[in-house]
């Protein structure tokens, strides 16, 4: 490993036996407790406190895709990029008030579930498949390949494939102790990414601060960057004119000013953090107060993640703009370009929060991969029989079978990526995640939100709604600009750097959100007035202790200050 000194390597062992011996230990508390039951195993029912549902949450949360996708989006861009960070804190807001309690009230244990108890089993099979085949395709082999060139670009590329296969190991260990060790070694790996995310923006800064001829100081470090990169420090791009350059753009194109915060922006959040079986597996199996708590307190730590992994990013910009980063190849390298300043020691410490972002990232979708094979297809399609009798015996064969399936799982993902069978290589990790999830998003969004508060939804609309979502997505980013012209009422299409011209993904989301819901409208409104299996609402579900209301307003306050500044 010719680029880690020794102390690099302590400081990484010391990582490794800690998260090792503290999963350890509470896999054995458990044991002791003489708890066996499935929703232990994949919900880790009643036992996660709200801060290891925070943490766990954020913990799953961020992996490579940020800490190098977000990072070189801070190189190309700036600050803007991180409204997917901090509009994440009021889409938490909303889930925790409003998501979360219909979750709880209707015993719901997975989104499969969710869509056949509000639907019908059709709509259920086909989305449980569809995330099966997303989380194991898409997500884990693109986490577990960016983590692997990540970490692999520091110590020597040589290590690829023993990075790889030791990622896949180490978070295999943790995901078969269940969901209550994932959750809680969650808090030691946040701690880590934390401490060792804030220790390596400071010696950036401070870096930036000694090039420039200030010293060592942090703060004039941050204060030079926004100096040297003063467009890199505004919240809103402006629309693009006749007279703006390709690269101002390219910039637009990525992140379309205002209009994304009308758009597609909040679709990507809300989707990602109350529709998703990956995050909400955290909460699900907590009461509501614990769980609002733990969902508020991930927002509040969403709060800080930009500064982690997009501060770098603009660090390296000032650097290589001024000839001190002469190596640098691409935006993509941004962090890890970074890294390679750090002193002995906090390099380990740097490497170690990034193996815990991404092994707790694995971890987290391994256990939501076992979790809805097993509870939804193989206790209801392959073993019906077996499982209509609630017994000890068949909950320890419905956790055996989720282990095996999270070790096929984890051994797909690594036979796929050895020789990068996908191309993930050659669009990006983080392109690679949006291309194959953004397609879905509107359709399966529409069908959660109309579901909970309207109804008169139907299953035939949820079906419909989730083609049409599809349908749409794909018209607005390959066809719309042919048909209805670059300019009109709906979008303003740019020229890529490629000479074609493109709209904003965000934009195309927003629209085809739109359309999806208004087909789901119009369908339901020729059924029944009131859907059989629509939930039962109650204004007492929603109401708030003064302690949550306190968390949002903390919350919403530093948003407010971060935007009058960052505008």
């Amino acid at each position: 490993m010719h680029s880690l000194a020794t102390q690099d390597l302590i400081v990484f062992l010391l990582y490794f036996v800690l998260v090792s011996s503290y999963g350890y230990w509470v896999y054995n508390k458990k044991k002791k407790a003489s708890i066996a039951a499935s929703h232990d195993y994949f919900l880790a029912e009643g036992s996660l406190t709200w801060w290891a549902i925070g943490a766990s949450l954020i913990a799953s949360n961020i992996s490579a895709e940020q800490f190098i996708g977000m990072s070189g989006n801070g190189y190309f861009v700036g600050v803007a990029v991180a409204a997917y960070e901090w509009i994440a804190a009021i889409a938490l807001i909303i889930i925790a008030v409003w998501f979360i309690p219909i979750y709880l009230k209707n015993k719901i244990y997975t989104m499969p579930q969710f869509l056949k108890q509000r639907y019908n089993e059709t709509v259920s099979l086909i989305m449980a498949i569809f995330w099966l085949l997303l989380y194991v395709f898409v997500n884990l082999t693109s986490i577990l390949y960016l983590g692997a060139i990540a970490i692999s670009g520091l110590i020597g590329p040589e290590y690829l494939h023993i990075v790889m296969v030791g990622l896949a190991v180490f978070s295999l260990i943790i995901t078969l102790g269940g969901m209550k060790v994932i959750g809680y070694t969650d808090v030691i790996q946040v701690a880590v990414l934390i401490i060792g995310g804030f220790a390596t923006i400071y010696f950036a800064l401070t870096i930036v601060s000694e090039k420039f001829g200030l010293g060592k100081d942090a703060l004039l470090g941050f204060k030079t960057l926004i100096a040297q990169a003063p467009d890199h420090f505004h919240m809103i791009l402006p629309k693009p004119t006749a007279a703006s350059s390709q690269e101002d753009v390219n910039k637009y194109l990525i992140l379309p000013g205002i209009v994304m915060y009308f758009a597609g922006q909040w679709i990507v959040n809300l989707n990602y953090w109350g529709c998703n079986q990956y995050i909400t597996q955290r909460a699900l199996g907590a009461d509501l107060q614990t769980a609002r708590k733990g969902i508020l307190f991930a927002g509040f730590l969403k709060l800080m993640m930009p500064i982690i992994v997009m501060l770098p990013g603009i660090a390296a910009y000032v650097l290589h703009k001024n000839g001190h980063l002469e190596g640098l190849r691409g935006m993509d390298d941004a962090y890890s370009a970074i890294l390679g300043f750090l002193p002995s020691g906090l390099k380990g410490l740097a490497i170690a929060a990034l193996t815990a972002a991404i092994v707790a990232s694995l971890a987290g979708k391994l256990n939501s991969i076992s979790t809805i094979f097993t509870l939804d297809i193989y206790t209801k399609y392959f073993a019906k029989k077996t499982y209509e009798t609630e017994n000890a015996a068949n909950e320890k064969k419905m956790v055996w079978t989720g282990k095996l399936v999270a070790l096929f799982a984890i051994l797909l993902a690594v036979v796929f990526e050895w020789k990068d069978l996908l191309g993930i290589g050659g669009e990006g990790g983080f392109t690679f995640i949006q291309k194959y999830t953004g397609f879905i998003s509107p359709g399966v969004f529409a069908m959660f939100i109309l579901g909970m508060f309207w109804k008169r939804t139907t299953g035939t609309a949820a079906v419909v709604g989730l083609i049409t979502g599809f349908a749409m997505s794909i018209f607005f980013n390959s066809f719309a600009v042919s048909i209805l012209g670059h300019e009109n009422i709906m979008y303003t299409a740019f020229k890529n750097d490629k000479g074609v011209y493109e709209i904003p993904f965000l934009i195309n989301m927003g629209w085809a959100f739109v359309i999806t819901m208004a087909v789901m409208i119009g369908l339901s409104l020729a059924g029944p007035k009131v859907n059989p299996k629509a939930f039962i609402l109650d204004k007492a579900m929603f109401k708030l202790s003064p302690a949550i209301t306190a968390m949002i307003a903390v919350t919403v306050l530093i948003l407010v200050a971060i935007y009058a500044k960052f505008w």
